[in-house]
C-alpha cells in the first residue's frame, strides 16, 4: 500500500466513480442553498437532498462528489483529543433510482482494495441486523467468510433522519494493527479503542418514514455512501490521527513554528496545537464560500472558531497577529482541490486581519477582567461566575461564552448557565446555531413541494417581453388546481415565460397573463424546485385552466427601469474596486424600479472623497455610452475572460457574461440596458456599514434619481418658505438667524442667572454644623438644574469647607443636588449616599460621586422634610 497524499487520494476516488458512469460535481458551497434546517452543510448528501426526495432531477442518475463540511457540534472537544475536528471533507458517490445494493457494495471493495491498495484481510464489513440482502451480496457475491461480517442494531447500521427517506447501512472498517488496540482480549470490530477503523459507510436509502415509525418502501431506491477523507488518509499514510496527514501536518508544523513549541511532548500545547491547526482551516474554508463574522448564525460560528484560535495562539506564546501567515499554508496545501481558495486569497486574508485585530484589541482586557473576577470568587470560597458576569464579558468585551467556559473549566470552575441565558436570552437565541424545526427537506413545507419534479419553465425574457406558451401547472395558497377563478389568489407554471423571476437580488418583473376569457395580474415571480418558475397574483377576470394557451405580457416600464438600475450595479462594482481596492466583493444587492442596494466588502466607512470618486467614475462610463454585450460561455473559458464571478456563488458548467465595454465584465443572469446610456445617471444616496467588513451604497439612476430631486427641490422651497427667504439665499438666512438666537440665548442665560442669585438672597443665612462640618440645607424655587449646580459650586466656594444640598421645585417636578469638599469627605460625607437616603421624599431617586451628586422627583410638597432629614444622614456620614 502506497502512502498516497490527501489531494491525490481525492483523485483518485473522484476518477474512479467517474469510470463507473459518475458525474463528478464540485464541491457546493458551505452555505446550505434553499436549506433552513441546516446552519452549515455538514455532510456530503446535505446539498444533495432534493435529489434525494424528488423535488428537482438531478443532472445525471449517478453522482460523485467530494465536499468540504464543517461541523461544530462538539467544538469543545476539538482539541482535547486527536478524534475530534470541525472542518472534514466527504467522499461521496450517489445514485438517485439507478443502481442499488449490489453495486455500491462491489464498488466500495474494489476501490478500497485495487485502487487504493488495501490489505481486503483486513477490511471487515457491517450490515444492519436485519438487512439479509447486504448479507448475502458480501458473504456470497464478494466471499467474505460470514465470521468477518458484523451484524449491528438499529443506532448502529439505520441511517434516518426524522420523517423521510431513510434505510440500513453497510459500513468498512480497516484493523489498523494492535499498536493501534487497546490490547484487552475480545477488542474487535466496534470496540471503541482506534484498532478498528469505520472508513466507508453505504446508506440504502429505500424506506420512507412518516414520522410516527411507520416505514413503506420507496418507489425510487437511491444509494448514499460516504468516506471521510482525512480518516481514509490516515490508514494509507499510517498515522495516529488526522493532525497527522500531510496537509495537516504541514499547519500543524507551521504553528509550531510560530510558536516555537513541539508537537507530541505536552498535553496541554497539544490542545492549543491542535485548536489552532483545524480552526484555521475551517474559517479559511468558510470566508472562501463568503460567510463574515458576526453575532449570530453561521457568522457566529466563524467569529467563535477565529476567537478561539487567537485564544490558543496567545496560550502558545505567539505574539500579535499570525493567522493569516496560517492560512497561506490552508490555501498552499488545498487548492487543487478547491481553486476558490486561490481566487479569493486577498479576501480571505482581508477579513481574518480585521477580526483577528478587532478581538486582539479586547482580548487581554477581557482576560484581565475575567482573572479579577477569579480572584473575587476565590476570596468568597465561590466556584461558580455569576450569569450578570458572565454576560457582561460576552457583551462588553467580546468574548464567547464557550471561551469563558473553557477558561473557567480549566480552572475547576463554571457559569451560572441559567443566568446568562436569562441576561442574554435575545442574542442566545440568535446563536444557538439552528433556525428551528424544519422537514427533512431542509424547507418549510408548501403546496409547491407536490408539484410533479419533470415540470419546467423556459426563460425566454432576454429576448422577449410578450410570449404565448402554455400552462403547465395551477396552485391556490394551500392546493395544486385545475383552474383558478375570477377573484381567487395562486401561482401559474407556464412552460416558456418572458417573466424575470427574484433572484441575484433582482427584483421579479410584473405584468399580465392573459387568455381569451381570462386575465391574471403577477404581482411577484419566483423560482421553485428545478427550473419551475411560479407567477403569483390573482385572477381579475373570468378563468385560467391548466392545458390553456396564454399570452404573457412584461410590464416594459418596470422592466427597464429596473434593468438601469441592475446595469448600475455592475458600473458601481467596478468603480469600487478600482478606487478602494481589488478586497471589494459584492456582499449582496437589491434592485427595483426605484432604486439600487448593493453590499460590499470593505474594512472601514468609504470617505466622502471616495465616494465622489466612484460616482463620478460611474457617471463616467454611462455617458461613455458602452455597449453591453452578453454571452453564454463554458466556466473556465468565462474565468479566463477575468470576469468578476458573484462571491460564494455555485455555477454551471455554462455561464452568462455581462460586458460593458470591457469596462465592466461580470458573471449574471439578471437583465440590462442594451447601452450603458438608458441608465441616464447614477448619484450615490448614502454608504452605510451593515455588517463585519460589509458596506451598503444606496444609489438611484433614471425616473428614480428625477424624482429624488424633484422632492429635494420641493422641500428646499418649503424650508426657504418657512423662514421668509427665497432658496437662493437660504444659507445665508439661516446664518443670520443662527446669530440672533446665540445673543437671545445669551441673554436669557444672563436672566436666568440673575434670577438664580435673587432667588438664592440670603441662603448663606442657614448655614449649621453638624459634628464640626458646616452644612448648607436650602430651597430654592423656579431655578432648573444647571443653576442649581452652578450656585451649589458658588456656595461651597463661600463656606470654605463643608456640604451645600440645595432643592428647586419648578413646575410640579423637584431638582436635588449635593455638593461635598475634600475636607468633608475626608471626614465621612458622601454626596452620593446623601442624595440618594433623601431622594425618596421628594418622590424620585439619584446619586452620584462622593464630591457631586444629583437627583429628581415628582413630589415638590416633600422639599422641607428631605431637607431636614438631610442634617440626620449626614451626622450618621460623620466620623
Amino acid at each position: 500500500m502506497q502512502p498516497y497524499g490527501v489531494n491525490q487520494l481525492r483523485k483518485m476516488f473522484l476518477e474512479f466513480f467517474e469510470s463507473k458512469g459518475h458525474l463528478v460535481m464540485k464541491s457546493f458551497s458551505l452555505v446550505p442553498h434553499n436549506d433552513k434546517s441546516l446552519l452549515l452543510i455538514n455532510s456530503g448528501m446535505a446539498p444533495l437532498k432534493p435529489y434525494f426526495t424528488g423535488q428537482e432531477i438531478p443532472p445525471r442518475r449517478r453522482v460523485t462528489t467530494c465536499q468540504k463540511c464543517i461541523r461544530t457540534g462538539d467544538i469543545e472537544n476539538v482539541g482535547k483529543t486527536a478524534r475530534h475536528g470541525t472542518f472534514f471533507e466527504m467522499l461521496g458517490n450517489f445514485s438517485f433510482g439507478d443502481y442499488f445494493k449490489n453495486e455500491a457494495i462491489e464498488w466500495s471493495w474494489e476501490f478500497l482494495t485495487e485502487v487504493v491498495g488495501l490489505d481486503p484481510d483486513r477490511l471487515y464489513p457491517s450490515v444492519y441486523e436485519e438487512d439479509d440482502e447486504a448479507f448475502d451480496i458480501w458473504n456470497k457475491k464478494m466471499g467474505i467468510p460470514a465470521e468477518r461480517i458484523f451484524r449491528f442494531g438499529k443506532e448502529d447500521n439505520f441511517w434516518e433522519h426524522g420523517s423521510g427517506p431513510c434505510g440500513p447501512c453497510s459500513e468498512i472498517y480497516y484493523d489498523r494493527g494492535e499498536k493501534y488496540g487497546c490490547g484487552k482480549p475480545g477488542c474487535t470490530v466496534g470496540c471503541e479503542c482506534d484498532r478498528y477503523m469505520e472508513i466507508w459507510n453505504n446508506v440504502f436509502s429505500q424506506f420512507n418514514n412518516d414520522g410516527h415509525g411507520n416505514y413503506t418502501d420507496l418507489i425510487q431506491k437511491n444509494i448514499d455512501t460516504g468516506m471521510g477523507l482525512e480518516r481514509l488518509a490516515c490508514i494509507v499514510q499510517d498515522v495516529d490521527s488526522m493532525f497527522d496527514i500531510d496537509t495537516m501536518k504541514a499547519l500543524r508544523d507551521h504553528v509550531c513554528r510560530l510558536s516555537g513549541k513541539q508537537y507530541g511532548t505536552d498535553h496541554e500545547t497539544d490542545v492549543s496545537l491542535r485548536v489552532v491547526t483545524d480552526h484555521v482551516r475551517s474559517v479559511t474554508f468558510m470566508i472562501s464560500d463568503g460567510i463574515l463574522p458576526s453575532n449570530s448564525g453561521r457568522g457566529y460560528v466563524l467569529r467563535r472558531l477565529l476567537r478561539r484560535a487567537c485564544r490558543h495562539g496567545k496560550l502558545l506564546g505567539i505574539e500579535g497577529a499570525f493567522l493569516v501567515e496560517l492560512a497561506t499554508t490552508v490555501i498552499e496545501g488545498s487548492k487543487d482541490g478547491y481553486p476558490e481558495l486561490e481566487e479569493k486569497k486577498e479576501f480571505i486574508f482581508n477579513v481574518i486581519a480585521k477580526e483577528e485585530a478587532n478581538f486582539n484589541k479586547t482580548i487581554d482586557q477581557g482576560l484581565a477582567i475575567l482573572a479579577d473576577m477569579e480572584a473575587e470568587m476565590e476570596k468568597k470560597g465561590e466556584k461558580v461566575l455569576s450569569g450578570e458576569n458572565a454576560f457582561r464579558l460576552y457583551d462588553t468585551y467580546g468574548f464567547p461564552i464557550d471561551l469563558t467556559s473553557e477558561i473557567l473549566e480549566e480552572k475547576g470552575l463554571t457559569y451560572d448557565e441559567e443566568g446568562f441565558k436569562k441576561a442574554q436570552e435575545e442574542q442566545r437565541a440568535k446563536s444557538e446555531g439552528t433556525f428551528g424545526t424544519h422537514s427533512y427537506t431542509g424547507k418549510e413545507v408548501s403546496v409547491y413541494d407536490e408539484l410533479d419534479a419533470e415540470i419546467g419553465t423556459e426563460f425566454v425574457g432576454y429576448d422577449h417581453l410578450t410570449f404565448d406558451s402554455k400552462v403547465s401547472a395551477l396552485t391556490t395558497e394551500d392546493e395544486i388546481v385545475d383552474a383558478l377563478s375570477d377573484g381567487e389568489k395562486g401561482t401559474i407554471i407556464v412552460e416558456q415565460t418572458p417573466f424575470y423571476a427574484t433572484m441575484g437580488g433582482q427584483e421579479a418583473d410584473k405584468g399580465v397573463i392573459r387568455t381569451a376569457e381570462g386575465e391574471f395580474v403577477v404581482e411577484d415571480c419566483i423560482h421553485l424546485a428545478g427550473t419551475k418558475v411560479g407567477h403569483i397574483g390573482h385572477v381579475t377576470k373570468g378563468m385560467i385552466k391548466i392545458g390553456d394557451t396564454v399570452t404573457l405580457e412584461v410590464n416594459a416600464k418596470n422592466r427597464a427601469l429596473t434593468e438601469r438600475n441592475h446595469s448600475a450595479t455592475h458600473l458601481l462594482q467596478k468603480a469600487l474596486r478600482t478606487v478602494l481596492g481589488s478586497h471589494v466583493e459584492q456582499a449582496g444587492s437589491f434592485v427595483n424600479e426605484d432604486r439600487l442596494r448593493f453590499d460590499f466588502t470593505h474594512f472601514s466607512a468609504v470617505t466622502p472623497e471616495e465616494l465622489k470618486k466612484v460616482e463620478e467614475i460611474v457617471n463616467e462610463q454611462i455617458q461613455n455610452a458602452l455597449e453591453v454585450v452578453t454571452k453564454n460561455l463554458p466556466i473556465e473559458e468565462a474565468r479566463k475572460t477575468g470576469a468578476q464571478a458573484l462571491f460564494g456563488e455555485k455555477y454551471g458548467d455554462v455561464v452568462r457574461v455581462v460586458d460593458m465595454g470591457g469596462f465592466s465584465v461580470e458573471f449574471c443572469g439578471g437583465t440590462h440596458v442594451k447601452n450603458t446610456s438608458e441608465i441616464m445617471a447614477l448619484k450615490i444616496i448614502s454608504e452605510s456599514g451593515v455588517a463585519a467588513g460589509v458596506r451598503r451604497i444606496e444609489a438611484l439612476t433614471s425616473d428614480g434619481l428625477m424624482k429624488y430631486y424633484a422632492e429635494m427641490e420641493h422641500l428646499l422651497k418649503e424650508a426657504a418658505q418657512l423662514v421668509k427667504a427665497s432658496p437662493e439665499n437660504l444659507a445665508e438666512k439661516i446664518t443670520h438667524l443662527q446669530a440672533e438666537n446665540k445673543a437671545l440665548k445669551g441673554e436669557v442665560d444672563s436672566l436666568k442667572s440673575k434670577m438664580a442669585q435673587e432667588a438664592a438672597g440670603n441662603v448663606l443665612d442657614q448655614v449649621k454644623e453638624v459634628k464640626g462640618v458646616k452644612l448648607l440645607a436650602a430651597q430654592l424655587d423656579g431655578v432648573d438644574m444647571n443653576e442649581l449646580r452652578e450656585l451649589g459650586d458658588q456656595f461651597k466656594e463661600k463656606l470654605g469647607e463643608g456640604v451645600v444640598v440645595l432643592a428647586s421645585g419648578n413646575e410640579g417636578k423637584v431638582s436635588l443636588m449635593a455638593t461635598v469638599t475634600d475636607a468633608a469627605m475626608k471626614q465621612g460625607a458622601h454626596a452620593g449616599n446623601l442624595v440618594k437616603a433623601i431622594a425618596g421624599l421628594v418622590g424620585g431617586g439619584g446619586g452620584g460621586r462622593p464630591n457631586m451628586a444629583q437627583a429628581g422627583g415628582k413630589n415638590p410638597a416633600g422639599i422641607a422634610q428631605a431637607l431636614e432629614k438631610t442634617e440626620e444622614v449626614l451626622a450618621e456620614q460623620i466620623h
